[in-house]
């Protein structure tokens, strides 16, 4: 049944600091643990990056970035079947993403996830590698994915 929705169009956003550790954030909608990078929906007639940008500076209060990779493609993922009918209000079978890596040009204090609308309840900074482990599990391979490509611009 779910196979016949689309998905939602996202973006997401891989964030380093200068060691080249990875910003992730737990979801503040969870009791269980359930980090995630920032990400979030495209509205209407906003490109990807314009996107990207705004889901950054909305999640964690970040805008001193330099963007250094695109992902190659659109990259996707299907929610759990028990989930579909309680995000986006049914209407989606999962998320398909443009991700960007990005580098953070400050200093941790200019993260601030207390927000306006916040999406997290904490946050931590993790070796590239590490991320997928921390990820729920529908979500890991597009994780992997994206470590996979973005790797290679990651100077260690």
């Amino acid at each position: 049944m779910t196979a016949s929705l689309p998905y939602r169009p996202c973006v997401g956003v891989m964030l380093l600091n200068a060691q080249n550790q990875v910003f992730v954030g737990q979801r503040i909608d969870r009791t269980s643990e359930a980090w995630q990078m920032p990400q979030g929906g495209m509205d209407p007639g906003e490109d990807p990056l314009t996107t990207a940008r705004r889901e950054l500076r909305e999640e964690t209060g970040v805008t001193d970035v330099t963007v250094l990779a695109e992902s190659s493609r659109w990259l996707h993922y299907d929610l759990p079947e028990d989930l579909v009918p309680k995000m986006w209000g049914g209407k989606y079978r999962g998320q398909e993403q443009k991700w960007f890596l990005m580098r953070l040009n400050a200093d941790d204090s200019h993260i601030n996830i207390a927000t306006e609308e916040p999406e997290f309840s904490a946050w931590r900074w993790l070796d590239v590698q590490e991320v997928p482990n921390v990820i729920v599990p529908f979500k890991q391979q597009l994780y992997r994915d994206i470590v996979a490509e973005f790797t290679p611009y990651i100077i260690a």
